[in-house]
C-alpha cells in the first residue's frame, strides 16, 4: 500500500479526519484539486459540540465576544438582540454558544494541527479516477497511480468521488433563493454588530463583523454574479446609507440554495462525508458542523479496522451518521425559510442548531444503560489520589475511555483485558458525573472514541465483553 487512506478533499470535513487519522498514527494522504486553501467564510460558525470535538483533536478554538443582532430601517435602528442570551456554561455544557468563526479560520487553525502531527495538504493535486476490488482502491493521483486501503470523498457539494460512485444525490434545488455572499472591507459600521436591514425594498442584506479579522460577511438575497461593484451598489441600495462604503471584497460568491443527500454514505471501501454526502442551507450554521463529525465518527472506525478490528465495524459510520444528517438536513432549511422571512428574527434558533443533542441511541453500537449513544457531558471530578479535573480532560485523545466511580478492581480488569483502554478511578464530588451519565456508585462508564458514551454498568465483564466485540 502507498498509504492506508486517501482523503480526497481538504475543507474542514478533509482536514478534521486527516488531524484524527494523523494522531491515531495512521499513514494517510489529504490532496485537493484547488491550487492553494479556501479563502473564504462560507460557512461562519461553529456550534457548541464542533468546539468539543476540536477540543479533543487538539485544536483550541478561541471564544471571541458575540456581536448582538441589530436590524436597521435605513439609518435608524428598529430593533436589537442577544440570539444567545441565557446561554451560559454549566458543568455538563462548558461551551454553550456558537462560535462565530470563519471557515478559513477554522481551516488554518486544522492545517496548524495536522502539520504539528507531521501531516500535510497536497494542493493542486487531482483524484481523476478510481477503482476498487476486495483488498483495496487503486486511485490516479496527480497523475500517478496509487494504492490504498481506504478512499474517503470529502469533496464538496460538486463531489467527483460521490459521482464515480454512482451514488444518487436526491434532494431540490431552490432556483428563487440565491444569495450573493462575500468578504469585504468596509467603513462606516461598528464591528460590536451583526447588521441587518430585514425590511429592505429590493432584498434583505447583512453584513456580520468576523472576529479575529477586519473583515465584515456580506449576505445578500440577489441573483447577480457578484464583483467588487455589485457588492457596492447592493451596500448602497438596501441600507439607503451613503456613509457605508464596501473598500475592498476578498472573496466573493454567488449561492444558490441546495437541499440534497446522499443515500448511502458507504460504497464497499470508498465513503463520502460533509458536503460530499449532504448540502445544506447555511441557515443556522449547520453544513460544517455535520462534516467535521462526521469525520469525527469514521475516523476512530477506520483506525480500528486498520488495526484488527472487524470490517462490519465500518458499516456502523452510514448507519449512524446518515439519520443525522437527515435531520440536520430538514433542520437547516426550516431554518432557511425563517431567514427568508423579514418578520422572523435572524439569529433566532432552536436548541437542535447547536448539536449537543445528536445521539445515536439505538444505533448498532450503543450498549447498555440509558445514555447509551449519547453525547458524553463534561463534569468536575477527581482522580482517585485527589487531583482535580474534568471529565472532558480525561477524555481528550483517541482511545476508549472507562470512568469508574468506586470499582478499582473492575477497572484492573478492563486494563487486564484491553490494554490500550485508559481507565480512570473517579471521585465524583459534586454529583455532576452520576447526574450526567445516568450511572451510580459503583459503576462503569465506557465512553467512545468520539466522544459519545458506549454503555454504563456496573459489571466489569460487560465493558470487556462490548470491547472486544467492538475492537476484536
Amino acid at each position: 500500500m502507498d498509504a492506508e487512506v486517501l482523503i480526497v478533499g481538504a475543507g474542514p470535513t478533509g482536514l478534521a479526519l486527516a488531524v484524527d487519522l494523523a494522531r491515531r498514527g495512521v499513514d494517510h494522504r489529504v490532496v485537493d484539486r484547488a491550487a492553494g486553501p479556501f479563502p473564504g467564510s462560507r460557512g461562519k460558525g461553529l456550534q457548541p459540540r464542533s468546539v468539543e470535538v476540536l477540543h479533543d483533536l487538539g485544536v483550541e478554538v478561541l471564544v471571541a465576544d458575540r456581536p448582538r443582532f441589530r436590524a436597521y430601517d435605513g439609518a435608524r435602528v428598529v430593533a436589537e438582540w442577544d440570539p444567545h442570551e441565557g446561554r451560559v456554561p454549566t458543568p455538563a455544557t462548558p461551551f454553550p454558544s456558537t462560535v462565530l468563526i470563519p471557515q478559513f479560520r477554522v481551516e488554518a487553525m486544522l492545517r496548524a494541527r495536522l502539520a504539528e502531527l507531521g501531516g500535510a495538504v497536497e494542493y493542486g493535486v487531482e483524484v481523476s479516477g478510481f477503482e476498487q476490488d476486495a483488498t483495496g482502491v487503486t486511485a490516479v493521483v496527480g497523475g500517478d497511480r496509487v494504492r490504498v486501503a481506504y478512499l474517503v470523498g470529502c469533496d464538496g457539494g460538486r463531489s467527483s468521488v460521490r459521482k464515480a460512485l454512482g451514488v444518487g444525490f436526491a434532494g431540490e434545488t431552490w432556483d428563487d433563493q440565491r444569495m450573493v455572499v462575500g468578504d469585504v472591507r468596509l467603513t462606516g459600521l461598528d464591528r460590536d454588530h451583526w447588521h441587518t436591514w430585514p425590511h429592505s425594498p429590493a432584498g434583505m442584506i447583512g453584513l456580520c463583523p468576523l472576529p479575529g479579522t477586519d473583515l465584515y460577511q456580506l449576505q445578500a438575497q440577489a441573483d447577480v454574479e457578484p464583483s467588487l461593484e455589485v457588492l457596492r451598489a447592493l451596500v448602497r441600495e438596501r441600507t439607503g446609507r451613503d456613509d457605508v462604503v464596501v473598500r475592498e471584497a476578498t472573496w466573493m460568491s454567488l449561492y444558490r440554495a441546495n437541499v440534497r443527500m446522499v443515500d448511502r454514505f458507504r460504497v464497499g471501501r470508498v465513503f463520502l462525508a460533509g458536503d460530499a454526502a449532504h448540502v445544506h442551507s447555511p441557515a443556522g450554521a449547520q453544513g460544517m458542523n455535520t462534516g467535521i463529525q462526521d469525520a469525527y465518527n469514521l475516523g476512530w472506525k477506520l483506525a480500528a479496522v486498520l488495526t484488527g478490528a472487524g470490517a462490519e465495524l465500518l458499516d456502523t459510520y452510514e448507519a449512524e451518521r446518515l439519520p443525522v444528517a437527515a435531520r440536520v438536513l430538514g433542520l437547516s432549511s426550516d431554518l432557511h425559510r425563517q431567514v427568508a422571512d423579514p418578520d422572523v428574527r435572524p439569529g433566532t434558533r432552536p436548541e437542535e442548531v447547536f448539536q449537543l443533542g445528536v445521539s445515536y441511541r439505538g444505533g448498532p453500537l450503543a450498549g447498555v444503560g440509558e445514555r447509551a449513544g449519547d453525547r458524553a457531558p463534561d463534569a468536575p471530578c477527581e482522580l482517585s489520589d485527589g487531583t482535580p479535573t474534568t471529565v472532558f480532560n480525561l477524555l481528550r485523545g483517541p482511545e476508549f475511555v472507562v470512568l469508574g466511580l468506586g470499582v478499582d478492581d473492575a477497572l484492573a480488569m478492563v486494563r487486564d483485558a484491553h490494554p490500550y483502554v485508559r481507565t480512570y478511578s473517579v471521585v465524583d464530588v459534586a454529583g455532576h458525573v452520576e447526574a450526567g451519565y445516568g450511572v451510580v456508585a459503583p459503576g462503569l462508564v465506557l465512553v467512545r472514541p468520539d466522544g459519545h458514551v458506549a454503555l454504563t454498568t456496573a459489571d466489569a465483564s460487560v465493558v470487556v465483553a462490548y470491547l472486544d466485540q467492538v475492537l476484536g
